[in-house]
C-alpha cells in the first residue's frame, strides 16, 4: 500500500486545517488509519487512529480538537485539525496498520503564534 498525505501548510494560532491521505495499491477498508506528527528535534508522536468500525482514539494533545476520519470509498483518511497552536506545529505522518506499519511521507504543518 503507498500513501500520499496532503493539506499542510503555514497557518496562525486559533486557526484550522485539513490534512489528506490518498491509500493506492490496496483497499483503505483492509487497514486500521492512523496520523502521527513529529515536531523538530523531538520523536514521533502520535496523533489518532480510526478502525475499520470508525472507532476512534486521539492522543492527549489533540483530544477534543482534532479529528480523524476515513471515507474508504474514496480510499482516503482525514485529519481536521481545530484551534491550533504552535506546539502543534511538525511533519505529520499518515500511517495504515495490519500487522506493521505502512507510512506515508509526511506534510508539514506550520503553526504561527
Amino acid at each position: 500500500v503507498q500513501l500520499q498525505a496532503s493539506g499542510g501548510g503555514l497557518v496562525q494560532a486559533g486557526e484550522s486545517l485539513r490534512l489528506s491521505c490518498a491509500a493506492s495499491g490496496r483497499s483503505l477498508s483492509d487497514y486500521v488509519a492512523a496520523w502521527f506528527r513529529q515536531a523538530p528535534g523531538k520523536e514521533r508522536e502520535f496523533v489518532a487512529a480510526i478502525t475499520q468500525s470508525t472507532s476512534a482514539v486521539y492522543g492527549d494533545t489533540v483530544k477534543g480538537r482534532y479529528t480523524i476520519a476515513r471515507e474508504d470509498a474514496e480510499n482516503t483518511m482525514y485529519l481536521q485539525m481545530n484551534s491550533l497552536n504552535p506546539e502543534d506545529t511538525g511533519v505529520y505522518y499518515c500511517s495504515v496498520i495490519r500487522g506493521q506499519v505502512y507510512w506515508g511521507q509526511g506534510t508539514l504543518v506550520t503553526v504561527s503564534s
